[in-house]
């Protein structure tokens, strides 16, 4: 015995080929009308008559893309970095190492007023909360926005 010469005892059924007329008349085992019997018969699955449900949201959105980075700095933390007469910005910030790029980008900064300064220092791009504001006026510290 070699496998070559190997036959299976029943012989394959064939498959019935649908649609074709002869033998089985014009409807051939489809039955009449409806989903089934039309050519291309794909039955929807569950799932999307489940998302069709779901309330959908109109337009582009693209609210996660455009948010800005921020930073906070206290002014306990610009007392100790700086010098008596130096400049701050967010670019010296970051070059110093005190904070770091949010994805590559310049972070907007904003000094909070959390300890003491007795340095005046020449503040600009950066936001300032009013009590870092009113810390940063009694050491006349220059203010730009």
């Amino acid at each position: 015995m070699e496998i070559h010469k190997l036959k299976p005892k029943q012989k394959l059924k064939e498959k019935k080929r649908v649609g074709r007329g002869g033998k089985r008349g014009t409807y051939s085992g489809r039955g009449l009308k409806g989903q089934k019997s039309r050519s291309g018969n794909n039955i929807q699955p569950m799932i999307r008559e489940l998302v069709k449900k779901y309330p959908k949201l109109r337009g582009y959105n693209n609210s996660q893309t455009h948010k800005k980075a921020k930073a906070e700095i206290n002014i306990a933390i610009l007392d100790k970095k700086f010098q008596d007469g130096e400049k701050v910005t967010p670019e010296i910030l970051v070059r110093k190492k005190i904070i770091k790029l949010i994805k590559n980008r310049m972070p907007l900064v904003k000094i909070l007023g959390q300890g003491e300064t007795k340095k005046k220092l020449i503040i600009s791009n950066c936001g300032i909360s009013k009590t870092a504001q009113e810390k940063l006026k009694k050491t006349k510290s220059i203010i730009k926005v």
